[in-house]
């Protein structure tokens, strides 16, 4: 352990968070800043991925679903029998929603950095920053795309080493000891990864935005600072989950009390906006506590804001 872990606090920055959300959208309150901060928040949640409940294993319980697998797996032997249209309209389909989750990616990237820029300056902008920043939101979006494409396939070749068996064998293929042990590693590791990343990519955005330096190098500086303070990390992310849970929580409530207008994209964003605020600025303020190459506010602190953020003192050398 170093110096600095002992420094590190947890509900601080939270407390801390909570007073600049409050000063952002209440201090007074705007409702045309109200509106583009939720704009640029709704464009941050687009990087947020994709979430379904399908599991494509939660059915492998009767021999009457293994046999219907298997025969849906060797039904792909059969695709020479289509028509040429039909395979056309596949790959079509298919090319347009890959462009889609492109698109949506992109964009998700880019508003992570503009929604930084809202809380750090204190401003409902949208233009400016999509200009200032359009070299880190790029950077982030090639550099994430790459990372989905490695857990992708690390996660397709797991799978294959799992259903391999079962296209082979047919319908004599039974599930045994080893393959829900196996499932289970795999599921684990999958878990593992998905869930690394959004760590990292949490923490690479603000590094990028306060050093205006490239994914790459984001990407090195924030294994090498989880990897010096272990400690004060594993805190951040179970608070981080904690009110995280929490805010899913608030928000399927007010989806139940708005008769689910909470849950329409961008309304819902901006009727809960405090609370994608208040996560945004905690994320910055643990961060600023590692030194000032991680404050976001080191180079420009708006006024309103200096009663909250006291100036960090300088981390004790390693």
């Amino acid at each position: 352990m170093n110096g600095t872990e002992s420094s590190i606090e947890i509900f601080k920055p939270f407390a801390e968070a909570f007073e600049l959300m409050k000063k952002i959208l209440f201090q007074p309150f705007d409702l045309k800043k109200w509106l583009v901060i939720g704009f640029a928040a709704f464009l941050a949640g687009l990087s947020g991925g994709f979430n379904s409940s399908f599991n494509p294993f939660s059915r492998w319980s009767s021999q009457r679903d293994q046999k219907a697998i298997a025969e849906s797996f060797r039904g792909l032997g059969s695709i020479g029998q289509m028509e040429w249209w039909m395979i056309a309209l596949f790959v079509l389909g298919g090319l347009i929603i890959l462009a889609l989750v492109l698109v949506l990616m992109w964009l998700g990237a880019r508003g992570r950095f503009i929604f930084t820029d809202c809380i750090v300056r204190n401003r409902g902008a949208i233009v400016e920053p999509w200009r200032e920043l359009r070299v880190q939101g790029n950077s982030f979006f090639l550099f994430s795309l790459v990372i989905a494409f490695v857990i992708i396939a690390l996660v397709a070749i797991g799978a294959l080493g799992l259903v391999l068996p079962f296209i082979s064998w047919g319908t004599d293929a039974h599930p045994g000891l080893g393959f829900w042990i196996g499932l289970s590693l795999f599921l684990f590791f999958a878990l593992c990864l998905a869930f690394g990343w959004a760590l990292i990519s949490q923490l690479m955005a603000p590094i990028m935005y306060r050093q205006r330096c490239l994914a790459r190098r984001a990407f090195a500086q924030t294994l090498e600072l989880i990897a010096a303070n272990p400690g004060p990390i594993l805190l951040y992310v179970l608070f981080l989950l904690v009110i995280t849970i929490a805010a899913a929580m608030i928000s399927c409530a007010a989806a139940c009390v708005t008769c689910c207008i909470a849950a329409i994209p961008y309304v819902g964003t901006v009727i809960l906006l405090p609370i994608p605020v208040t996560l945004c600025a905690f994320s910055l303020l643990f961060l600023r506590q590692f030194g000032p190459d991680y404050d976001v506010w080191a180079s420009f602190m708006p006024s309103e804001f200096t009663p909250v953020l006291l100036p960090m003192p300088a981390p004790p050398p390693l």
